[in-house]
């Protein structure tokens, strides 16, 4: 079972690159923020306003360590670097890419920070999110594609299906 783990950032465009790379590679595709949402029967933002962070996580590591697919693209949330219960999890069922996107770029992209669904703790800023994580994605990661801000997002996709192409099966 081989599939394609995309972590990074909240508007780092795992969403949109997978789809994508799912199409040029012939794999599948799913969105783990689409799973947890359905599973609650709500949006990921009224998860974290109605049931609190804690749930809402709760709720994304098991998602995250529960998941099986197989020739998948798979686009995580940007929190579920958070579980190392789940990123095991992921990273025996594939190989684990970070989209790595400078934080000005992240910055100028989420703008709706407090109701697109983004774990975050009280008084926590955008920046510390990024502070915080980034450790945790490159520590997960069996390969990290560098996207500068002014990256197009075919180039993109051709980046990373290139890196790839050697290890699929």
């Amino acid at each position: 079972m081989r599939n394609i783990i995309l972590i990074g950032m909240p508007g780092s465009g795992k969403s949109t690159l997978g789809v994508l790379l799912a199409k040029a590679i012939g794999y599948s595709f799913v969105d783990t923020d689409l799973i947890i949402s359905r599973r609650a029967d709500k949006p990921l933002q009224k998860i974290l306003d109605n049931d609190g962070l804690d749930s809402f996580l709760s709720l994304e590591e098991e998602v995250g360590t529960t998941l099986e697919c197989d020739h998948t693209v798979v686009a995580t949330g940007g929190s579920m670097v958070l579980s190392k219960r789940a990123m095991t999890h992921l990273r025996e069922i594939g190989t684990v890419v970070y989209v790595n996107v400078p934080f000005s770029e992240i910055q100028r992209r989420v703008r709706n920070i407090r109701t697109r669904g983004i774990v975050f703790h009280k008084n926590e800023t955008l920046q510390d999110v990024f502070n915080n994580r980034s450790p945790l994605y490159a520590q997960y990661s069996d390969i990290t594609v560098d996207v500068p801000p002014d990256a197009d997002i075919e180039n993109t996709v051709d980046t990373i299906a290139g890196m790839l192409e050697n290890g699929l099966e």
